[in-house]
């Protein structure tokens, strides 16, 4: 590989890490707001039914909006990288998800200065406001949540490699959508009860059929955006093939796919 070429992979590796990484912090720092997608989007609530007992709407944390960029990332640094890139990738960002956590934590704890407090004791409206409080409930999570999701995000993105590498095995360099869509939909099922489990189930003190209820609904939801982005998934192969050239970037595919192990 020419000096030229190897600048290339190295700075394709750290334009898709960036994004991977920013997008899967954000989503665990914004994920704590439960956003109602019906009323977003201008309709009442659907009200379904589930177990006879629990009603279901399509309420998501805001996490949601740009995790399946996250998979989608996944597949594309897969695609070139392989396992290996998918694995470093992964280990890192849940490190630095940890590290962000324990800063949060950490900062929760400071006692608030007291001119903070009064500069914002008030909304715009007048009605009187604990800024300190509404800082410390918005940023800090508890410990089950924090597990939940970061066993979640690993298990979730070994299972997606995985499943990727044995449809690559089947299709070879043809029918990306396939194998992305596949895998994304495979390991989106883990990563969508694994954490409402282990963060609500084990953790907290919700019944078994109340977690397989909002799992299905969060599903439902990845699954769908798995499927509409998948002309996004194109447009970054075509770019990244460009940039690469062909022979660089067949040579980087072929290297990626020859690893087929699931860890």
């Amino acid at each position: 590989m020419t000096r030229n070429e190897s600048s290339k992979k190295t700075n394709l590796f750290i334009i898709l890490g960036s994004i991977f990484l920013t997008n899967a912090i954000l989503a665990e720092i914004i994920g704590v707001k439960i956003f109602s997608a019906e009323r977003t989007f201008g309709f009442e609530p659907v009200n379904w039914k589930f177990f006879g007992e629990y009603i279901l709407d399509f309420n998501l944390t805001a996490g949601a909006v740009i995790w399946p960029i996250v998979f989608v990332t996944t597949d594309i640094i897969n695609e070139y990288f392989g396992k290996k890139g998918v694995r470093k990738i992964s280990f890192l960002t849940a490190g630095l998800i940890a590290y962000v956590f324990v800063v949060i934590s950490v900062v929760t704890i400071l006692i608030p200065a007291d001119f903070w407090l009064e500069v914002n004791a008030q909304t715009p409206s007048g009605n009187s406001f604990d800024i300190s409080y509404a800082f410390n409930t918005i940023f800090r999570q508890g410990l089950g949540i924090i597990i939940g999701s970061l066993t979640a995000f690993l298990l979730g993105q070994l299972v997606d490699v995985f499943v990727f590498q044995k449809l690559r095995a089947v299709t070879g360099s043809k029918m990306i959508w396939l194998r992305a869509t596949g895998s994304t939909l495979v390991s989106q099922f883990f990563d969508s009860f694994v954490v409402l489990g282990i963060a609500f189930y084990i953790f907290g003190n919700w019944e078994l059929s109340q977690v397989i209820a909002v799992g299905i609904i969060n599903y439902v939801y990845k699954f769908s955006v798995a499927i509409l982005l998948t002309p996004l998934l194109y447009l970054g192969h075509g770019l990244i093939d460009r940039y690469l050239g062909k022979d660089l970037a067949e040579k980087m595919m072929k290297e990626a796919s020859s690893d087929r192990t699931f860890l």
